[in-house]
Order: C-alpha cells, then sequence, then structure tokens
C-alpha cells in the first residue's frame, strides 16, 4: 500500500517523526529485539555462552504470525518401524539464502519445549497464533527439528527476534507431547 502524493499522511513518516522525537529525550533499548539478538550472538564481550541461533517468528500482511509446518519421521516404540509426525512452530531458524534469490531462505523449524526437553501440547486456540505455543512459564528452550522449508522473505511484513539461544538437539522422546 502506498503512502499516497503527500508524505505528511505516511504513517511511515509519522512513526519516524516519534521515533526521532523519542531518541532526543530517552536512550533508545529493547530488550528483546533482532539488533539486541545479534549483537548479542555475535559480540565478544556478551557472555553468550557458545549461542548459535536467533530464533526468529514472522509475520504475514494480515498481522497473523507465519505457522510453519513439516513432518518427521520418528521411530515407533517397541514395534520397529518408523511413524510420521506433523509438527507446527512459530519459531524458525535462518540456515542460508537460496543461492540466486534475492529474499528466499531455508529456514528450520524450531519447536519450543521445556525443561524436560518435551514439547508442551499448544494451548487453547483462542489465544493469540503466537502464545498457545508458549503455555504459561513452561519452555525453556528450543529444540532443533532438522526440518526445513524455504520462504520467501517479500511474502512478511514483520519479524521479532527472541533472544539468542543454542537450540537443543532432536531425540525421538522429545516428540512425545505433554499435556
Amino acid at each position: 500500500m502506498s503512502c499516497g502524493k503527500r508524505r505528511e499522511d505516511c504513517i511511515c513518516d509519522v512513526v519516524s517523526d516519534i521515533i526521532d522525537a523519542q531518541d532526543d529525550v530517552v536512550e533508545k533499548h529493547c530488550d528483546t529485539s533482532c539488533e539486541t539478538s545479534i549483537q548479542e550472538l555475535v559480540s565478544p564481550s556478551t557472555a553468550n555462552g557458545g549461542n548459535t541461533t536467533v530464533p526468529f517468528i514472522l509475520y504475514c500482511e494480515n498481522c497473523k504470525p507465519f505457522i510453519a509446518s513439516g513432518v518427521v519421521q520418528t521411530p515407533r516404540g517397541g514395534s520397529g518401524g518408523f511413524a510420521y509426525e506433523c509438527v507446527e512452530t512459530p519459531v524458525l531458524k535462518a540456515k542460508h539464502f537460496v543461492e540466486g534469490s534475492d529474499c528466499c531462505v531455508k529456514v528450520e523449524l524450531l519447536l519450543p519445549v521445556n525443561n524436560g526437553g518435551n514439547q508442551p501440547k499448544p494451548s487453547d486456540k483462542n489465544i493469540s497464533d503466537v502464545c498457545r505455543f508458549f503455555p504459561g512459564r513452561s519452555i525453556a528452550n528450543f529444540e532443533a527439528t532438522g526440518i526445513c522449508i524455504i520462504i520467501d522473505l517479500n511474502c512478511f511484513c514483520g519479524i521479532t527476534c527472541l533472544p539468542a539461544i543454542t537450540p537443543v538437539s532432536p531425540s525421538a522422546s522429545n516428540h512425545d507431547k505433554e499435556d
């Protein structure tokens, strides 16, 4: 959507003016932001504990969070063989840009997990699509799933970054859902 011919009416310009005015009176600081997370990851002065990832959530043009999904193969209990399980999550890890593309990137799905390494069942679907993946105060880390998808970043209008982490490695028991 375009601002039209009158620049002073554009929301982007108004928000830019607000930020400029705020910068004049208050120090800029966000505890959770992409800039902060990237700085935590790369700064040698920050004791980041060897973190390897800036997890993030993307938002579509309709202001809804992008809930990525994929299928993972998991071993069946004592019967042997494998089963397929659908995985949904709003949390992603950027892997690399697709060669020859301006804005297509391969991302890995990261599952929110609790201290025990289990993925709690998402709570009531009536809550925000993102918040239902973070029931109560139970999420302690993210699990790498090995599920990768390619997305076109031009299709999104917002991003929020979470603090830098090192995802836990996947294991068959981590895919068991916890009540």
